[in-house]
């Protein structure tokens, strides 16, 4: 029960001042610029078929591809960016809880503070395209033009009717948040390490290398690099879809029963893996930090 509270304690304090951080209020102002300039798709397709969509399959749609989630985990590093919370206060807290307590609460405090931001991107997806939307939990007749055209192909759009059969706009949503959440955990796990062992810029720099080496495993990149052709591409999209942590994130690059490639279960083990390992390195350096750095001495 100690453990708990005092876990707790450190997570309410992560959380002091964060809505009225200029930092955290422009990262969720850019975020809305940017679904606003990425749910142009999704309108583009209303306007095209003339018909409703479901209130979730704007959001399913602009972020069912690497790009838009590439951008999207940029702000993260942004909203990120002084994690660790460091102030003369926590080498308090770190004296009166074990250390792998302190590190769990870093945890749940990137946990909740990104559920928050990717609730906050599905509600403004939703609001954004809400002219054109309706509230059941079926698929819209826009979805299933979608499964049956080559425009969702091309636009890079989740909506085939493996995934229609399979699932709900609702458990979908669900599924593409789960993604997104355990990729940013990777991500903010990778720079509070760096953090931690080599300071901000080179957090900085790990989490931009670590977006960069998922946006450079794009099939269509890496086709070009190794110079693959076109009866090669099955090769290329199954490689780059294991070994990519933005393809695992990416909801279209997973097993819908034609293709082996990783299933969303799986993705979630190999994030789940890298977080481990992650933690690890950083409970490490935790237990060799200098104090002084937490109070600039």
């Amino acid at each position: 029960m100690e453990s708990i509270k005092q876990v707790a304690a450190a997570v309410r304090w992560n959380f002091l001042g964060f809505f009225r951080n200029p930092r955290v209020v422009v990262t969720f102002l850019f975020s809305f610029i940017l679904c606003f300039f990425l749910s142009d798709r999704a309108m583009m397709v209303a306007d095209y078929y003339d018909s409703p969509m479901q209130a979730l399959e704007p959001f399913i749609w602009t972020f069912g591809d690497a790009t838009s989630i590439l951008l999207c985990s940029l702000l993260l590093i942004l909203l990120f960016l002084d994690l660790p919370k460091l102030s003369p206060f926590t080498p308090y807290m770190l004296l009166r809880m074990k250390k792998w307590r302190w590190l769990l609460a870093q945890f749940f405090y990137i946990f909740l503070a990104t559920v928050l931001y990717m609730l906050y991107v599905i509600l403004v997806t939703s609001l954004l395209c809400m002219q054109k939307t309706y509230v059941g939990n079926i698929w819209s007749k826009t979805a299933a033009l979608l499964a049956y055209s080559q425009m969702g192909k091309e636009l890079s759009v989740p909506s085939t009717v493996k995934v229609m059969e399979s699932t709900s706009p609702l458990s979908c949503s669900l599924q593409i948040m789960a993604l997104l959440v355990c990729y940013a955990l990777t991500l903010t796990f990778l720079m509070l390490w760096f953090q931690m062992k080599m300071g901000k810029k080179a957090a900085i720099g790990a989490g931009l290398s670590y977006s960069l080496y998922g946006f450079l495993l794009n099939p269509d990149i890496l086709a070009k690099i190794l110079h693959k052709e076109e009866y090669e591409m099955f090769l290329v999209r199954r490689l780059s879809g294991w070994i990519s942590p933005l393809n695992h994130a990416t909801y279209g690059m997973h097993d819908f029963g034609y293709d082996v490639l990783p299933s969303i279960g799986q993705s979630c083990m190999v994030f789940l893996g890298i977080l481990l390992f992650l933690s690890a390195l950083a409970f490490h350096t935790l237990k060799k930090y200098n104090f002084g750095s937490f109070t600039g001495e």
